[in-house]
Formats: C-alpha cells, sequence, structure tokens
C-alpha cells in the first residue's frame, strides 16, 4: 500500500506509476453535490424553459375570474415525462402568489373523485371563514360539505372530512353526486366571491377519474360558471383526456382550453440544459448540447436525466460531447431501470406482446390493422386488450383506429427489454 502522492491518502502503485486516492479521482470530476438535474417524478427542473405562454394563460384566467369576467378552464394534455405535473405545481404557486386560494388533489386509479375532493374543500372554506366578508358563506358551505359527506358516503365508501358545522337540510344531500357536488361547488363559489377572491382546483392525472364523477365535475363547473361564480380547474391528464371529457358531457369543450403539453423546441431544450449548467459555474460546448437534445429529442424528463449523467461523467469544468456520449449509456440504463421499466412491470404477457408489435412498426401512431396484422389477429379480437391498456394509460387514440403510445421512445425500450423475434410465436 502507498500513499497518494498529492493528499498522502492510502493509494496503490502499479509498475512504478501511483494511482490516485479516491479523492484525487472525485475531485478530476464535476462536484455531484453541486449538480444542477434532478430527474423524478415531479421534481422541478432547475430551469422551467418553455412554458411561459400556458402560465400566462392560466393567470390571466384567474384574473379575470376574479374581477366577475368569464373565463375557461384549462386543462393542460400530454404524453407521459413533458413535465406536466412540474408545471401544474408552478402555476399554483404562481396563483398563490397573487392571491388566489388553490386546493390540489391527484387522482390515483383506486380513489373517488368525491372522497379526493371533499377534504380540500373543507380545507378552503375553513380558509375563506376566516375572512369577515366571507365568514357567513364559507359556513354555509361547510354546512353543504356535511351534507354532501353524509350522503355521499353510502355509495363512496372511501370519504373521510371532518365535519365542522351540522349539515342544513336540502343543501347538498340528495343522494345524488352531479346535483350535489354542485351545490357544493356553488357555495364555495359564492364564499370565493364574497372574499374577492378565486379558487383554482388544480388536478392531476385527471384521466383517472371515472366518467361518472368527470361529468359531475363538469356539470357543477358549469354551474358556477353560469353564475359567474370564481372558481376555475386546472389540470393535467394524458392525450385521451380530452375525448373521456367530450363523452362525459357533451358541451365539456365549451367549458375547458386544452393546451397540448409537448416536447421542447430546440431553443427552449437547449436553455433546460445550457443555464443550469452556466449558473453552476461550468460551461457546456454547442455541440454537446445538441447532443442531448438529439438524443432526448427535447423531452423534459429526458433531458434531466441526460443532465444529471453528462454532469457526473465530465472531467474538469466544461463538458464536451464525448461527455455526453459516455453518459448516454448511462442514462438509457437509468431509463430503462425505472422510467421505462415501472410501466413495463404492470402490463400483462399478452399486453407486452401487444406493445412489442407495435414497437416492430416504430414510434407511431399505428393503424389498429396494422398491429393486428403483426400478431396475426382480427382488429375486433384485440379490442378488449387495447382497451386495457388504455385505461392502463399505456396507449391512446389520436384519431379513430390509430393507437400511439404514451411515453415518448417507449418503443425503442420494447426492443430493448424484448429484443429477439420470439414474442411473434406467442399467442395473446
Amino acid at each position: 500500500m502507498f500513499l497518494c502522492e498529492r493528499t498522502g491518502s492510502n493509494s496503490s502503485k502499479v509498475s512504478s506509476v501511483y494511482v490516485p486516492c479516491i479523492t484525487c479521482l472525485r475531485s478530476l470530476y464535476m462536484d455531484p453535490v453541486q449538480n444542477p438535474f434532478s430527474p423524478g417524478a415531479g421534481s422541478r427542473p432547475p430551469e422551467l424553459a418553455g412554458r411561459m405562454e400556458i402560465r400566462e394563460t392560466v393567470a390571466i384566467c384567474l384574473a379575470r375570474l376574479r374581477i366577475g369576467k368569464a373565463a375557461k378552464s384549462v386543462i393542460m394534455v400530454g404524453l407521459r415525462g413533458v413535465g406536466k405535473t412540474v408545471l401544474l405545481d408552478q402555476m399554483r404557486k404562481d396563483a398563490e402568489a397573487i392571491g388566489a386560494h388553490t386546493v390540489r388533489i391527484e387522482s390515483p386509479e383506486n380513489r373517488s373523485l368525491p372522497a379526493l375532493l371533499a377534504p380540500q374543500l373543507r380545507l378552503a372554506l375553513l380558509r375563506l371563514s376566516k375572512i369577515d366578508a366571507a365568514k357567513e358563506y364559507a359556513v354555509k358551505g361547510l354546512r353543504a360539505l356535511a351534507g354532501f359527506a353524509g350522503k355521499l358516503r353510502l355509495k363512496y365508501a372511501d370519504i373521510e372530512v371532518g365535519i365542522d358545522y351540522d349539515p342544513e337540510p336540502g343543501l347538498a344531500d340528495s343522494g345524488d353526486l352531479e346535483s350535489d357536488l354542485s351545490a357544493l361547488l356553488e357555495e364555495v363559489g359564492v364564499a370565493a366571491k364574497g372574499a374577492k377572491t378565486v379558487l383554482a382546483v388544480f388536478i392531476d392525472e385527471l384521466q383517472y377519474v371515472e366518467k361518472e364523477q368527470l361529468a359531475a365535475l363538469i356539470s357543477a363547473l358549469h354551474r358556477c360558471t353560469q353564475d359567474g361564480l370564481p372558481v376555475t380547474v386546472v389540470a393535467a391528464g394524458l392525450p385521451q383526456l380530452r375525448g373521456k371529457l367530450g363523452e362525459a358531457k357533451s358541451y365539456a369543450e365549451r367549458l375547458f382550453e386544452f393546451p397540448v403539453i409537448g416536447a421542447l423546441g430546440v431553443p427552449d431544450a437547449k436553455a433546460a440544459i445550457e443555464k443550469p449548467v452556466e449558473k453552476e459555474g461550468a460551461t457546456i460546448v454547442d455541440l454537446a448540447v445538441s447532443r442531448i437534445v438529439n438524443e432526448t429529442q427535447g423531452y423534459p424528463y429526458f433531458l434531466q436525466e441526460w443532465g444529471k449523467h453528462t454532469w457526473d461523467t465530465a472531467l474538469g469544468n466544461r463538458i464536451t460531447p464525448e461527455d455526453v456520449e459516455r453518459a448516454s449509456t448511462v442514462a438509457i440504463a437509468s431509463l430503462d431501470e425505472s422510467f421505462f421499466r415501472v410501466r413495463f412491470d404492470r402490463l400483462t404477457p399478452g399486453e407486452k406482446i401487444y406493445l412489442r408489435a407495435m414497437a416492430e412498426l416504430g414510434a407511431g401512431p399505428h393503424r389498429s390493422g396494422q398491429i393486428a396484422e403483426q400478431l396475426g389477429r382480427t382488429v375486433q379480437s384485440l379490442g378488449p386488450m387495447r382497451s386495457a391498456l388504455i385505461t392502463k394509460g399505456m396507449i391512446w387514440s389520436p384519431t379513430h383506429g390509430d393507437t400511439a403510445f404514451t411515453v415518448p421512445l417507449f418503443d425503442k425500450f420494447m426492443k430493448r427489454i424484448m429484443p429477439s423475434d420470439d414474442w411473434k410465436k406467442s399467442i395473446i
């Protein structure tokens, strides 16, 4: 055992050449503690590039409602990994910064919308009750909430909410979700109007809400709009959400704006990499940035993965194209074991084969007949499986008869994880 000539720490000597200790090795690379990139579900990127227009749209909506003018609610739609959750949370912060009252829920696959909304609306009403001009209205809203929860608990057993006041007979207590939610949200809107503020309900993963419950939410929001009450919904979901809303209520498209959140354009994608690097006092050459943008196709989550691994791979204080090339292998492996794999593991064997057949055709979208031909089956026989994959949020239908992945680059992943042609021999 030898001492490192630079630090005096234990090292080793091979053929009279000193191998540096771990401290010296680490000093050759960028400091991982200072790595600005943070891939993760809902983790805010260091640079929220290319999203100012949609943030301004929501800000204008809230400002109009606050002064009594009409404004459409906003439903963001887009694939996985485009940053919808991050954007939703940022817009909630923007809303609170201008004095709006907000609630935030996420729609899991196994919870009812009434169960998710009730506790959050209670908190909103309690906050509004502390404002003198709105106190009387907020208390009435809390009475409506008591009736709402009491009647609907028989149908939605997962409703758990504190009761602060006795229910008022005849107020939001019919037991019909659509009628009662409309009455409840109306009372909340009256309280918000009395407080000269806006209630903004932020909902993530809205596509998981069941059709009946989605129809009730749309109806309640419609009632508030008709009465000129300052209540709005800002939500996010997969691309199929727009069609699902239309199926729930035919007038849904007249109530909502549907901005599509997609991959970043080249200038914004470059900014998402360059600005965080420069803010840490490091540099990245133009060709290295271009390679990252090309590898990720501008998808925000993938930009974070490549940014993180490129930073950790780079020597010195300057990121080169060679660093990106080395980091790409690690970034892809990381995505395979997390972002992609967690979705793959939810699939049945038959569903995996269906998606592998899609991948064989490329990124898509693909006609249902093309996929059926790959599998040697009829379109009709594959209908239930296709529906199950849509329900799981793995695929969606851009137009009638077309099928596309909801996860960017998933076709390449399917080819990596099922590389041989053995899947063609399986029967689904």
